[in-house]
Order: structure tokens, then C-alpha cells, then sequence
């Protein structure tokens, strides 16, 4: 074959090569949007939705709470998520639970589901919301929360990506999640007494720092409420900002992370139950002693003895209201960024992905104001919402992983920026931060003690 015929057929299968990549480019990719979100009808949609929302409200003349934890550790080793795919975890460091916690005014009735998973998939959530109703559980209202840890359990999140990062789907596995978070749920309900609540926050701003940005702002405050039956019992539900990645990214164990272990000491000391749910962790990182197993112990028992020494604020939730609301979160197109300025097409992340379910649950209990979120928010949005609720009379506690989830929220100045939060993350491209802030302060601004 001549030089020119080899020339000829290298030049074909070049132009052929570079024509099939133009062509998947053009199907599999497209450019972000950085048009201002204030200008996008999404956005105006849901704020003028929670403009003209109204809140459930009823008024009672008592508090009754009650509680349960119950086992879910799977009977066969299954994926770890969180990290890197790790594969099927190799020994059991801590059992894991569905904790549920149930309040009540005589008049509306909520609980709190609570999970040691990175998050409660969209997926998981509808299957349980379906058992809830088909038990015919008497709750007005259930809020979701997990813990975050990276060395749960995986098997529930469905879809490719999934399977691909996640730990895939197993419906015995869900199957079994859903019929515990049942008997927790009965457990709670039926356990119900008559209860006092306090607000307590303190300050373990020694034990977290920003991971993105050097001696960035943070969140540093533990906060917590704590349901005192008249027999003595207590209960907590608390949240705190710091990641929980205090376990090695290598650990092959199943863990629930330092909030297990926080749980555990608080529930070895004057509690009989104590539920942690994930706070606005985005763009937080516990300063742990280290990432072994009595290394993270011993972090969870820092955090603990930090909520004795520097309580920085305690109060009784004395006035009997509650108060229910859900807000459904329109968005912008999926913004899944592979470089600055190119992102998968919404068909693609879709596929890859499913629902996201984007939504917040609004909660208020007396003058304390509970928002659960679908986002990951950055906890460096947290002093200023606090400061407008403090202004109202309000104690505020953000929970996330409710249910849905959408990805990092975090500031905008941050977008173009080579951090995981906001590049491989960062779901539904820029301007989210100015969104949710925007929410967030209409829901406070729009709540009253």
C-alpha cells in the first residue's frame, strides 16, 4: 500500500473519529446557563408560591412526645456508600437504626424519621411515605433526616447512577428499612406522654472549620431540643454542622460515624433517646483527632462534654402551636458541570439520576422554626437567617436530606470554583445560593412566634 493510500484512510478514520465525537458532544452535552436567576420564571414561581402559602396551624393546651429506636442493620453485608464505591462493607463497627420521634399539641401530630444513611433518596421517602398511609398511622406530618454518615448502608437508591456510586438497589433491603421505620413509628406513637420542651444551643465552634475556604465562616453551634416526660425520661433531637467523614475514606466497616457515638454518650447519660439529624453541613469539615474507629469515639465525646461547658443559650417552648407547611422547589434545567462551562443535557442527568424531589418542610413548634431541606446547604448562610429569626422572637433549626435531594447550596461567589461542592455537586447551576437564601428569609420573615 503506498504512502498516499495510507495517508488517505488515516485522514478518513480521523474525520469519521472527529465527526461521531462532534455528533455524542451535541447529544450528551451542553453549555451552562448563566443567565441571572432572579430573571428566570422558576424562580419567581416559588417565591410567589410561598408568598401566597398559608401554614397549617393549630393551637393546643399540652405537649405529648414519645420515642423508639429500632435495628435496621441488614442480615447480609451490603454496599458502603459514601466516598468512593468501597464495596460490601466487611464487619459491623456499629449497628444501624431508624429512630422516630413523635410530638404532639392534642390537635396536629408530626414525627421525625431519622436514618444513619448518607441521605433519604426520593425513592425511599415515597415508599415510605405510601406505608404510612396505608398503616393509617395517625401523623399530620413526617420530616426525614439522616445523619450523613459516609459509612452506611446502601441498596436504596435506585437508577444508574445508583448502581454506579451508590450502592445500588435492593428492594429487600428497602423492604425491610420501610417495615422497621413502621414499628419505630408505632413504637413512638405509642410510647406518647405528657412532655416539657427546651431550645438549648452551644457553641462547638472549636470542633468544625470551612473546607473550602482558610478560616472561612462557619457554623459552630449545636442545637437542640429536649422533650422531658413527666416520669423523667428524656429525649433529644440535635444537629450539628460538621460533616460526618471523621471514619477513614479506606474503613470497610459498617458506621454510623461520630454521630452514632454522640448519640450513644448523650443516651449513656441523661437521655434515654437522642436523635442527631445533619444540619447545613455544606462546606463543613469536623477537626477530628484522627480517622480511626476510637479516634472518631473520641471526637463524638468532645462534642459531647461541648454541650455542657458552653451552652450558650437555654429556653422552655412554652406555647403550645404547631405549625406544618410544604413548599415545593421549581428549579432550573440540571447544570451536572463535566468543565466551566459545559454541563450534561437535562435528558442525560435525568437518566442518570431521577427525581430529585426539591422541596422544604416547614415545622414550627412554639416560637422554635424547623426547616428541612432538599438542598445541602452551606452553613455559612446560617448566621444571618439566625440573627432575623433571633429578631422575631424565633429559635430556628435547619435539617437537611428530607426527602429529596438536589445537590450542594452553596454561595455563588463560590460557583467557578475547583471544589467537589460546586463543580460535580452542584446539580442546577449558578445562583442558587441568592435562591435558597431568598426562601429561607421569606419562611422566616413570614413566621411569627
Amino acid at each position: 500500500m503506498s504512502t498516499k493510500s495510507i495517508l488517505l484512510k488515516t485522514t478518513k478514520v480521523l474525520s469519521w473519529t472527529f465527526v461521531v465525537l462532534v455528533v455524542f458532544g451535541l447529544i450528551l452535552l451542553t453549555k451552562v446557563d448563566r443567565s441571572p436567576i432572579e430573571d428566570q420564571d422558576f424562580y419567581k414561581e416559588t417565591l410567589e408560591r410561598l408568598d401566597q402559602s398559608t401554614f397549617s396551624n393549630s393551637q393546643g393546651d399540652t405537649w405529648i412526645a414519645g420515642w423508639s429506636s429500632v435495628n435496621m442493620t441488614p442480615s447480609e453485608p451490603a454496599d458502603l456508600v459514601g466516598y468512593a464505591p468501597r464495596g460490601k462493607y466487611e464487619f459491623v463497627q456499629d449497628s444501624s437504626y431508624v429512630k422516630a420521634l413523635a410530638l404532639s399539641n392534642g390537635k396536629t401530630r408530626i414525627a421525625w424519621l431519622n436514618y444513619e444513611l448518607l441521605i433519604v433518596h426520593p425513592s425511599l421517602a415515597e415508599q415510605l411515605q405510601t406505608a404510612i398511609k396505608e398503616a393509617k398511622l395517625p401523623i399530620d406530618q413526617v420530616i426525614f433526616t439522616a445523619t450523613h454518615t459516609h459509612s452506611g448502608m446502601g441498596g436504596y437508591m435506585p437508577g444508574p447512577m445508583g448502581e454506579i456510586a451508590f450502592g445500588g438497589y435492593d428492594q429487600s433491603i428497602v423492604e425491610m428499612m420501610v417495615s422497621r421505620s413502621l414499628s419505630a413509628l408505632q413504637n413512638a406513637i405509642a410510647s406518647q406522654d405528657t412532655v416539657s420542651i427546651t431550645y438549648r444551643k452551644s457553641d462547638a465552634g472549636d470542633l468544625v472549620s470551612n473546607r473550602f475556604v482558610k478560616d472561612g465562616p462557619t457554623d459552630p453551634f449545636v442545637r437542640q431540643l429536649i422533650f422531658t416526660k413527666t416520669s423523667g425520661k428524656k429525649a433529644t433531637f440535635l444537629t450539628y454542622s460538621a460533616h460526618a467523614t471523621t471514619m477513614s475514606t479506606k474503613f470497610m466497616g459498617l458506621s454510623g460515624d461520630y454521630p452514632f457515638y454522640l448519640t450513644k454518650d448523650l443516651e449513656a447519660g441523661g437521655f434515654d433517646f437522642a436523635m442527631y439529624a445533619a444540619g447545613a453541613v455544606g462546606s463543613h469539615r469536623p477537626l477530628r483527632p484522627g480517622n480511626t474507629p476510637e479516634m472518631v469515639e473520641r471526637y463524638a465525646h468532645q462534642l459531647d462534654s461541648t454541650l455542657n461547658l458552653r451552652m450558650t443559650y437555654f429556653a422552655t417552648v412554652k406555647n403550645h402551636r404547631i405549625k406544618t407547611g410544604y413548599l415545593p422547589i421549581s428549579l432550573r434545567e440540571p447544570h451536572l458541570r463535566v468543565s466551566d462551562n459545559v454541563r450534561l443535557r437535562p435528558w442525560l442527568f435525568n437518566y442518570l439520576l431521577g427525581d430529585t424531589n426539591a422541596h422544604l418542610d416547614i415545622t414550627q413548634i412554639g416560637n422554635t422554626l424547623m426547616i428541612a431541606s432538599s438542598g445541602e446547604l452551606s452553613g455559612v448562610f446560617y448566621e444571618k437567617w439566625e440573627n432575623l429569626a433571633q429578631s422575631k422572637g424565633l429559635n430556628l433549626i435547619v435539617t437537611t436530606f428530607n426527602g429529596g435531594y438536589i445537590g450542594y447550596i452553596t454561595p455563588d461567589e463560590l460557583y467557578d470554583e475547583d471544589f467537589h461542592e460546586v463543580r460535580e455537586m452542584n446539580w442546577y447551576g449558578p445562583g442558587n445560593g441568592k435562591y435558597f437564601d431568598e426562601m429561607m428569609m421569606a419562611i422566616i420573615k413570614k413566621s411569627t412566634p
